[in-house]
């Protein structure tokens, strides 16, 4: 029996101009209504994730920043926080401004960029929030903590060979993961997705075979392990659908509502 669905937003549960469709909103209302609980897991900031929760009547904890941050839908309170340190970021900022590779750096509510560009746009365009122009030196030296994620965009081939230099030097130090192929996240070795909905579960006493996580990428890969139902999206990379115990329909198809029907509504 499913007490928890945890659903990734971009390439899940979204559509392609980022909007959730009526079907997937009636799904996920359903579910609540049975008393299923159901939350957010992305890789997106929590700004970029406060109005979906807000659409869909969410009021638990939401899984942001790939389970760096996670946040109380309704009062906003940060209830954990794990960050990249600021001399570590400041080390990577500088090895990409280097390799000429776009990267931004991530403030809890806030997102920065050297010098805005076409990358930037886009990112502000899908995430619905404004990307501020900074020096990064500067910013990083004013942060006394650290920084959620550090995010590359650009062309796979040239991600792929800066992610493999730096493995070489900081692979203990950080965990590398992504939401699409353009796209190269670094955050704390500890944060994953799975790690968050883990103990989101256990605080609520519900065990891993009564948890479903829904996902299209390769940062959903250790919470669809986690679940005891992994469902991959019928758009989902190769991966993904190999450890996953369900392929469902893909976004265009309201496939998280395909999956809820299937292994929720079932039950009533």
């Amino acid at each position: 029996m499913i007490k928890l669905i945890a659903t990734d937003l971009d390439g899940t549960l979204l559509t392609e101009d980022w909007r959730i469709s009526p079907r997937n909103i009636q799904a996920v209302r359903q579910a609540l209504a049975q008393g299923i609980k159901v939350t957010l897991a992305t890789g997106r900031m929590a700004a970029a994730t406060r109005g979906y929760a807000r659409e869909l009547g969410l009021d638990v904890p939401l899984i942001t920043y790939h389970g760096a941050l996670i946040e109380q839908a309704g009062s906003g309170e940060v209830l954990y926080r794990k960050v990249v340190p600021v001399d570590l970021a400041a080390e990577i900022v500088e090895y990409l401004l280097r390799k000429d590779i776009h990267n931004q750096i991530f403030l809890k509510d806030r997102v920065f960029v050297r010098k805005a560009n076409k990358y930037s746009e886009f990112y502000s365009r899908m995430a619905g929030l404004k990307v501020e122009e900074a020096d990064f030196a500067k910013l990083l030296a004013k942060e006394p903590e650290g920084v959620e994620k550090i995010l590359c965009i650009g062309e796979k081939e040239v991600l792929q060979r800066a992610k493999e230099e730096l493995k070489e030097t900081y692979g203990e130090k950080l965990h590398f993961t992504s939401s699409s192929d353009q796209f190269m996240d670094m955050l704390h070795p500890e944060v994953n997705k799975g790690t968050a909905l883990k103990a989101l579960a256990e605080q609520w006493g519900i065990e891993p075979g009564e948890v479903m996580a829904l996902g299209d990428s390769i940062n959903d890969k250790e919470m669809l392990t986690y679940a005891g139902l992994g469902v991959a999206m019928g758009n989902a990379h190769p991966e993904l659908k190999k450890i996953a115990g369900y392929i469902t329909a893909p976004y265009w198809e309201d496939g998280v509502a395909q999956a809820i029907e299937k292994f929720c509504f079932k039950q009533v």
